[in-house]
């Protein structure tokens, strides 16, 4: 008698840049893994897909975003904008790259979570506002969408928990990162219909 195939894991996509990539950590230490390990220990058989490029902008994930729903997620975290606030790219630029990427995934039917950011302070509070409204009314317009607005919320800023850089996170900042996202990543696989095991 052939043996029952084991379920496949739920496929959970993150879209992001360095901060989702794990850049300068060890293998196993950044949000991918860490975020991965996290859900399986809340009973969810959950596969997180890398889509950290280092680097990349919201133009740049909305460009690539094709090439990561070819690995078929059931549900996305887009966790973009850092290096659009770093580098102080045109605030409605990036809005159009969100909403490209917003529209794609909600016409496919996957859910989201959208984690915002904020921009350096050396930028200005006028930017630093039209920087954080791209992420507020993005989230505004859709109601279905689960929106955490501060994607580093409790470790930036904080050198215990950032790599020398001061923009990275070290590896107990991650852990800080995945403590703070894990309540709204439940959420969206519950949404998702990935209920837990048992």
């Amino acid at each position: 008698m052939a043996r029952a195939q084991a379920p496949q894991p739920f496929r959970l996509l993150a879209l992001g840049d360095s901060l989702t990539a794990g850049y300068g950590l060890p293998r196993g230490q950044g949000f991918v893994p860490q975020l991965e390990a996290a859900l399986r220990g809340r009973g969810r058989h959950v596969r997180v897909l890398d889509g950290g490029v280092s680097g990349d902008t919201m133009a740049g994930g909305a460009a690539r975003l094709d090439w990561a729903l070819a690995e078929r997620p059931g549900a996305a975290i887009v966790a973009l904008g850092g290096n659009d606030g770093l580098r102080g790219l045109p605030t409605d630029r990036m809005a159009q790259a969100l909403e490209s990427i917003l529209s794609r995934l909600e016409r496919r039917g996957i859910p989201t979570l959208l984690a915002g950011m904020q921009a350096p302070p050396n930028l200005g509070a006028e930017y630093g506002r039209a920087f954080q409204a791209v992420f507020t009314e993005a989230a505004a317009r859709r109601p279905d969408l689960i929106f955490m607005p501060f994607f580093l919320e409790g470790v930036a800023g904080d050198r215990a928990l950032n790599q020398p850089d001061g923009i990275h996170p070290n590896p107990q900042g991650v852990a800080e990162m995945i403590r703070q996202i894990l309540p709204f990543t439940e959420r969206l696989l519950d949404r998702a219909g990935a209920t837990p095991a048992g």
